[in-house]
This record gives C-alpha cells, sequence and structure tokens, in this order.
C-alpha cells in the first residue's frame, strides 16, 4: 500500500532554485517570508532579471530540496530572440557572475565540460557550448611573451551520454580530472523547468555541482566537490518541461479563475475548493497516460534558440576564464 501511494504521489519537476522556491511560497501563509536557512536577492537591469538564492544551512537545504550553496538564476526573454545588444548584456553579465563564483588564479587549469547529447536538440546545448570554448591548455608554453598572461589553461571535453558511450558521464569527468588535475570544473547541462514561460529564457549558475540527467529523471553519479574533490560549477538552461507538471500548473490556473468566478458559498464553488491533489493527479494521469512520466515539451523553434543560447554561455565564459579577452574580442574567437 505504502509503495503504491509513494508512486501515486505526483511530483512537481524542476532544476531551477528560483521554481522551488516559488513552491514553497504557495505552500505558505504569507509568500514573502524566506525559509529558514534561504536567502534571495533579486537585481533587476535593463533587459533582465538577476535572483541570487543561497541556501545557507540543512534546515534551508531540507526545505528547498537542493544542496547547501548559491544559485544565481538570469533571465531574460530576449534570450529566445536574436536582440543583439541585450545577448551583449546578458554575455558579461554572466561572466562577472561567474567570474565571482569560480575566483580563478592566474595559473589555474579549468575543466569545462558539455553535458548532454548532441544527437537530440534539447539535450545538445552543453556539447554546442564546448564547439565555442577558448581551449589554451595545449598551447602553455608556445604562446608569445604578449599573449602568455591574456590566457588562462583551459581544457574542454563534451563526453557524450551513457546511451551512446556506454560509460557513465560521471566516470568519464572523473578519470579526466585525475589525470588533468584541473583546480575547477565549469559543467554545463540543459535542465527542466516548471514554468514553460522559463524554458530556454532562463540561465542558472551554482556552485553545488550537477546531476547528469537528473531534468529528465536520469539518476547518474553527481558531479560535485564531494565525488570529484575539485569544486564545480553548474551552468543550466531548461529546455524541456515536464508534460505532466505542465498540465498541473496549467489546471491549477483553471481552477483558480474558476474559483474567482464561482459564486462564493455555492455548492460548485464547494466542490472547486475541496478538490485535493490526488484527484487532481489522477485527472492527469487518465490525461496523459500512457505517457505521464516520460513526456517532455519543448518550443519548436528550438534549434535556433540553442544556437544563440550556446553562444552567449560559451562567449560568458570565455571572458570570465581569460583575463585578456573582452566584449570587443569574442567575435575573434568565438
Amino acid at each position: 500500500m505504502k509503495e503504491k501511494d509513494e508512486k501515486n504521489t505526483f511530483q512537481i519537476r524542476t532544476d531551477l532554485a528560483i521554481e522551488a522556491r516559488e513552491m514553497i511560497g504557495e505552500k505558505q501563509e504569507n509568500a514573502d517570508v524566506e525559509p529558514k536557512g534561504v536567502q534571495v536577492e533579486t537585481q533587476e537591469g535593463e533587459c533582465y532579471t538577476l535572483t541570487r538564492v543561497r541556501i545557507v544551512n540543512k534546515a534551508g537545504s531540507e526545505a528547498m530540496g537542493k544542496p547547501m550553496g548559491e544559485y544565481i538564476t538570469i533571465e531574460s526573454q530576449k534570450l529566445k530572440e536574436n536582440a543583439v545588444d541585450c545577448h551583449e548584456v546578458i554575455i558579461q553579465l554572466l561572466a562577472d557572475q561567474l567570474r565571482k563564483l569560480a575566483q580563478p588564479k592566474e595559473k589555474d587549469c579549468i575543466l569545462v565540460a558539455g553535458l548532454g547529447n548532441w544527437n537530440i536538440t534539447p539535450d545538445a546545448l552543453g556539447p554546442k557550448v564546448i564547439s565555442r570554448i577558448l581551449v589554451t591548455r595545449h598551447l602553455q608554453g608556445c604562446l608569445p611573451e604578449e599573449i602568455e598572461g591574456t590566457v588562462r589553461p583551459v581544457a574542454a571535453i563534451s563526453p557524450g551520454v551513457m546511451g551512446l558511450t556506454g560509460v557513465e558521464t560521471g566516470e568519464i569527468i572523473k578519470g579526466l580530472v585525475e589525470k588533468v588535475k584541473p583546480t575547477l570544473l565549469i559543467a554545463i547541462d540543459a535542465l527542466a523547468a516548471r514554468r514553460s514561460s522559463r524554458i530556454n529564457a532562463t540561465i542558472q549558475m551554482s556552485d553545488t555541482g550537477v546531476a547528469p540527467g537528473a531534468g529528465v529523471g536520469n539518476k547518474r553519479m553527481e558531479l560535485n566537490q564531494e565525488t570529484l574533490g575539485i569544486p564545480v560549477i553548474a551552468i543550466g538552461v531548461p529546455t524541456v518541461v515536464d508534460a505532466a507538471t505542465l498540465v498541473n500548473d496549467t489546471m491549477d490556473r483553471i481552477l483558480a479563475s474558476m474559483i474567482s468566478q464561482t459564486k462564493e458559498g455555492s455548492s460548485f464553488y464547494q466542490m472547486l475548493q475541496d478538490l485535493e491533489q490526488e484527484e487532481k493527479y489522477t485527472m492527469i494521469t487518465e490525461i496523459l497516460d500512457p505517457y505521464t512520466e516520460n513526456m517532455f515539451v519543448t518550443p519548436k523553434e528550438v534549434d535556433a534558440v540553442i544556437d544563440r543560447l550556446s553562444n552567449i554561455i560559451a562567449n560568458g565564459i570565455n571572458i570570465a576564464l581569460h583575463p585578456g579577452i573582452t566584449m570587443e574580442d569574442i567575435s575573434k574567437y568565438s
């Protein structure tokens, strides 16, 4: 009976810290009060919103369902558009925030890993970013003195997925870390969001590492300080939304709208108020069956958007890691 109850418990799927915080707020009487151990700061820019979520203790980690650490989220609908001026602003913002998280020293060797399956467009963000990274580890000692101090040793890899290689991503990365001995790993991966409005319009950075495949329900070896022995910064963009989660949120909005337009105290009003989560789960299952657990939705223009996003993230990383590269230089190296 317990196994059946656990199986029938609907889980909203999201990789974004800001959405985890929103879900906690929906359950509280006062949504503006932060959970214990969670600190949230928001900054508005001309074409973006930056939200910093810090989970500072175990209580905050348990409430959020995420490891302790810092989560930086950049949101902009312009990310989905060919808005060059806004993209340049976000590239510089991304570089600044990444530099603060990484705090690289002059001679540090950095490994950049693009996670995901290059054959599936919504999952190809990581590999596409890697194709635009300025790799320089192999050039150390061969560069002219004028250039030597402007670039840092950077290596990059796109390890694929276990379905292509037969080797778990974590195993490949761990072996490479032991051989190359980088001081930091930057991992780029596609994520899953709760809100369709955040698909391809959000970039999240964190210093807590990453679990490859978690966004689509695959459990793989985590890439973090504990498993690799070096700091891991994760950069991700939500490229899909779980269909069951999308239907659940749509139902919540429909029910809220119906309640607001129904006469208070009527039998229909009471029926809407009494609708429990389990009953909603049953309806979602009936609507999506047999794909309830395995259907993900992505926008039709995902091909062009992933190309733009990979360029933005790669250029942000290049500027953050190489002291001599500026916004004026990125077109020469990408």
